[in-house]
C-alpha cells in the first residue's frame, strides 16, 4: 500500500511538471509567432501549404531559395535576398513543415515528398526553368528536386549543401534523434522549447562556428520560430528523412547535366566539406570553398554568397541562350 501511494504521488508530481512544461511551451511558441509574423503567401499542395516570399522584378529570371534544417526563408531576407532581388526573381520557400509552411505527415518529411509539395507551388504560381538555391538540408532538397525534373532546372547552387548518407547526426542536431512519433509529439509539448530556450546560445554558437552568431538572428534570421512545438516534430522528422531518402538519391548525381555548383565555408562545424562539398566534383559539379567561415555564412558574409550564385546563374543562363 506504501509503495502504491509513493508511486502515485511520483505519478502527479511528473504530471504536474509536464503541464507546467506544456504551459511554457505554449507561452514562448506565442511569442516567438508575435516577434516572426507571417512574411508571404501561402499555396495549399496535395500533402500541406507551402508558405513562399517573392522579392526581385517579376520579369525577372526566376530563382528559388531553400532554407537548412531548423530554418525558415528568413534565413534568406536576413541579408542575402538583398544582394540579389535587383537582378532576379526571387521565390524563397518555407520548405513543407518549416517556417509557416506545413505538411500532414511524417512521410511528407522526405525528400522526394518535399521536393514534390515544392514543385507543385512553382507550378501554381508559373515558375519555369529556375536556378535551384539550396542551403545545408535545403541542398539536398534542391537535388531531389533536379532529379525528379531535371529539364525543369537551370541550376543549381548550393550552399554548404547536405548531399551524401549519414549515420551520425551532427553534435549540434543529436537533441533531435527521436525515432518514436508519439516521443517526439509528447517531448515537442513539454521540454524541447523549453530546452531549447535554455541552450539556445550554445547550439547557435555551435552551427555559426567558427563565426559570431549573426547579429539579430532570432528576429531578423527567423529562428524564433524554432520555439514552437511544430518545429521541433519538423526538424526531427526531417532527420529521418533524410537518413531514408539519401541512399537511393547520392547515386543519382551522375544523371544531373544542368550547370551546378557548391560552395562551402572550409571552417563549416556542421557538414564536412570534403564529404559533401568536394566529393560532387567526381559528378561534374564545381566546388568552390570561402576560407575561415562557417555553416551560416550566407547570412554572415551574403557579398560573395551573392557573387557566387551570380556566377552559376550567369553559366545557366548562357547555356540555355545556346541550346535555343
Amino acid at each position: 500500500m506504501i509503495l502504491l501511494s509513493i508511486l502515485f504521488a511520483v505519478v502527479l508530481v511528473v504530471a504536474a511538471l509536464l503541464l507546467m512544461a506544456h504551459l511554457k511551451t505554449r507561452r514562448i511558441a506565442a511569442e516567438a509567432v508575435r516577434l516572426v509574423p507571417q512574411l508571404g503567401q501561402k499555396l495549399s499542395v496535395d500533402g500541406g501549404e507551402i508558405h513562399y516570399h517573392i522579392a526581385g522584378p517579376e520579369d525577372g529570371r526566376p530563382m528559388v531559395m531553400l532554407h537548412g534544417l531548423s530554418g525558415q526563408l528568413q534565413h534568406y531576407t536576413y541579408a542575402l535576398s538583398s544582394e540579389l532581388d535587383g537582378e532576379y526573381r526571387l521565390i524563397m520557400v518555407d520548405r513543407p513543415g518549416c517556417g509557416y509552411s506545413s505538411r500532414e505527415t511524417v512521410q511528407h518529411g522526405r525528400l522526394p515528398e518535399q521536393a514534390r509539395m515544392i514543385w507543385e507551388a512553382l507550378d501554381q504560381l508559373g515558375v519555369e526553368r529556375p536556378v535551384l538555391v539550396g542551403h545545408s538540408l535545403g541542398g539536398a532538397v534542391a537535388l531531389a528536386m533536379a532529379l525528379q525534373r531535371p529539364q525543369a532546372v537551370a541550376g543549381l547552387a548550393l550552399l554548404c549543401p547536405a548531399t551524401t548518407p549519414q549515420n551520425d547526426v551532427p553534435p549540434v542536431f543529436k537533441g533531435l534523434e527521436i525515432r518514436s512519433d508519439w516521443l517526439r509529439r509528447l517531448i515537442s509539448q513539454t521540454i524541447a522549447v523549453p530546452g531549447a530556450v535554455a541552450t539556445r546560445d550554445k547550439v547557435l554558437g555551435m552551427a555559426a562556428a567558427p563565426e559570431p552568431v549573426p547579429e539579430g538572428f532570432m528576429i531578423r534570421g527567423g529562428a524564433q520560430l524554432g520555439f514552437r512545438p511544430e518545429a521541433f516534430v519538423t526538424a526531427s522528422e526531417d532527420l529521418l528523412g533524410y537518413e531514408a531518402s539519401m541512399p537511393a538519391l547520392a547515386p543519382r548525381y551522375g544523371e544531373l547535366t544542368m550547370p551546378r555548383a557548391v560552395l562551402f565555408g572550409d571552417k563549416d562545424a556542421v557538414l564536412d566539406p570534403n564529404d559533401h562539398g568536394r566529393s560532387l566534383e567526381s559528378f561534374g559539379f564545381v566546388y568552390e570553398e570561402l576560407p575561415d567561415l562557417g555553416h551560416l555564412f550566407p547570412l554572415t558574409t551574403p557579398g560573395p554568397t551573392a557573387s557566387f550564385i551570380r556566377r552559376l546563374a550567369l553559366r545557366a543562363h548562357q547555356e540555355a541562350g545556346s541550346g535555343d
